[in-house]
């Protein structure tokens, strides 16, 4: 089965040896997204709702440059650096996902994620 690799120009850049996603079949793969301003490399945000919501985009981003959209997502993982904070990420991911068609979701606190970011997610949608 053929790979299809995606690089939307209006999404960060990789910060190592990864790919923004891949299509498989009809399945795509997203790397997990973080905080990054998509021009500067830089974090954005220092609160968790501000976080999320660059996440968010950046994960819409890099979606809708495969031929998906958060409608299409069947799984997503939301890393967060604090569980306190799922309230304030949960708010905001509710303003990209509606709950009619919300996919599958795990969430997850982990140690640490790159850049030290408090949150980054991750998607799995049909193409």
């Amino acid at each position: 089965m053929e790979r299809k690799i995606i690089k939307p120009a209006n999404a960060p850049s990789p910060v190592g040896p990864y790919n923004q996603a891949v299509v498989v079949g009809s399945l795509v793969y997203t790397s997990g997204q973080i905080p990054l301003d998509p021009v500067s490399g830089a974090i954005v945000g220092t609160t968790i709702a501000e976080q999320t919501e660059q996440v968010l985009k950046n994960l819409q981003a890099v979606l809708v440059g495969a031929g998906s959209s958060f409608e299409k997502a069947v799984k997503m993982t939301v890393f967060l650096k604090d569980m306190n904070d799922f309230v304030g990420m949960n708010e905001v991911y509710g303003k990209y996902i509606r709950v009619e068609n919300a996919p599958a979701r795990s969430t997850i606190q982990v140690a640490r994620l790159p850049k030290d970011a408090l949150v980054e997610i991750e998607a799995v949608a049909i193409v």
